[in-house]
């Protein structure tokens, strides 16, 4: 008997505007997220813990640090045919273009994936959010509801729809309509989840809901391929909308953390959050781990600090320093007197041994990291960054500034110093 397949997808998405400067030398699956992990870990993840094992990223902007990320990461033994692999856009006979959209990607490379029409399946997920879901659940109501495709969707209250993709579902869960980040109340009123919604919710209360595309799509394997045989390019706008009304459509209701972190607020603020006592994300399940690279760094070292909440890499060294609701990456340097609060540092690729800090000395830099009496609050701190001693860094009440050339940069608020960027002693950014 034939073995059923089940390919997953992960879109890399193009050239993740709403991240930059984040992306401004990696594309958005590369970015580092939560001390040690990057954003593609947690689609990874969800799959191989759902004994999903043949995953393809799809992506064509800045890929190098991803590519490096996944080789160093994800390794399988000959027998499990299981792998991770990256597709980039490429020329061939048939045409030169880069992806022009998640649909136009996954045309582009279907000859690669190997699914025939008896029963596989494709998986299809996005690359920039956070959340844990049991894939396997999603697969087995989309058998059982006899769908072609099945959409996940997400409750939301009716004074966050505005700013989302909408659908309307029967009491079986069918889709019926779709509405693009309807602005009328009226509208948003209509698109009312009934009691098959609240049933599935793991606590309602009293609020009305409505329901959120993810962007997470199951799709028969024969369904796909004639989807792809028109010249759409993308599937929450074109695909999707496209097959309503001409074959089956399954919504799988998902009531649990789930956060889109595309932009560099959302991604601020998701990692901060990892600070709390208990938060909503949980990186400690032993159940459903998310993978990433074993570095195989020492432990962290922290002297004369006063840490208040804080996620900390390995191989960090904080020394006499005062963190308040800090992410810090592997390999992050705090050193006296300096103070960080709500800020999200990423580390760095190597330690600095004994003559490269000397001849940062003849040089006029400063180390790698963050130096003496500091004060930095509301940024993020990319990699390899060099801060010099008594530098200030506080976005509140300066206006947005990012862009070509911009090493320190406000975007939705928040600072960013951008990747290997040195910082002078005494610089000062503040209102």
């Amino acid at each position: 008997m034939k073995k059923r397949r089940i390919i997953c997808i992960i879109m890399g998405g193009g050239r993740g505007t709403r991240l930059v400067p984040l992306t401004k030398e990696r594309c958005k699956p590369a970015v580092p997220l939560a001390g040690k992990f990057r954003l593609v870990d947690i689609p990874i993840s969800n799959c191989l813990n759902s004994s999903m094992n043949q995953i393809y990223v799809l992506t064509q902007f800045n890929t190098a640090s991803l590519h490096r990320h996944i080789q160093e990461s994800y390794k399988f033994d000959p027998f499990s045919g299981g792998c991770v692999d990256i597709l980039s856009a490429e020329q061939t006979q048939e045409g030169e273009s880069w992806y022009q959209g998640t649909a136009d990607a996954v045309r582009q490379n279907i000859h690669h994936f190997g699914a025939t029409n008896d029963g596989d399946l494709y998986v299809i997920l996005s690359g920039d959010q956070l959340y844990r879901m049991d894939l396997q659940a999603v697969v087995a109501e989309h058998d059982a509801s006899g769908a072609d495709v099945t959409i996940t969707a997400k409750p939301v209250g009716l004074s966050e729809a505005s700013a989302l993709g909408l659908m309307r579902i029967n009491e079986q869960l069918e889709i019926t309509e779709f509405v693009e980040k309807p602005k009328d109340p009226a509208v948003i009123e209509g698109l009312k989840v009934g009691d098959s919604v609240r049933e599935r919710m793991m606590d309602p209360g009293d609020q009305d809901y409505c329901l959120a595309s993810m962007g997470i799509y199951v799709f028969n394997a024969n369904t796909l391929k004639e989807a792809l045989k028109s010249d759409t390019t993308d599937f929450g706008k074109e695909i999707i909308p496209g097959l309503l009304g001409k074959i089956k459509l399954q919504s799988y209701v998902f009531d649990d953390y789930w956060e889109d972190i595309g932009t560099v607020k959302a991604f601020f603020e998701a990692n901060l959050r990892l600070t709390d006592a208990v938060p909503p994300f949980n990186f400690f399940d032993e159940e459903a781990r998310i993978y990433t690279r074993a570095r195989y760094l020492p432990a962290s070292k922290i002297h004369g600090s006063h840490v208040e909440r804080a996620v900390i890499g390995d191989g960090s060294i904080i020394s006499s320093a005062r963190l308040n609701r800090c992410t810090l990456g592997v390999r992050s340097v705090v050193r006296d007197a300096s103070t960080l609060e709500d800020v999200v540092m990423m580390g760095a690729d190597s330690y600095e041994s004994l003559d490269d800090m000397e001849e940062n000395r003849t040089l006029g830099r400063p180390d790698i990291g963050i130096g003496r009496n500091c004060h930095i609050k509301n940024a993020i701190i990319d990699k390899n960054v060099r801060i010099g001693n008594d530098v200030i860094l506080d976005p509140e009440g300066l206006r947005d500034n990012f862009g070509d050339g911009v090493d320190i940069a406000i975007r939705d608020g928040v600072l960013v110093v951008c990747k290997d960027v040195v910082v002078p002693d005494g610089f000062v950014m503040k209102a």
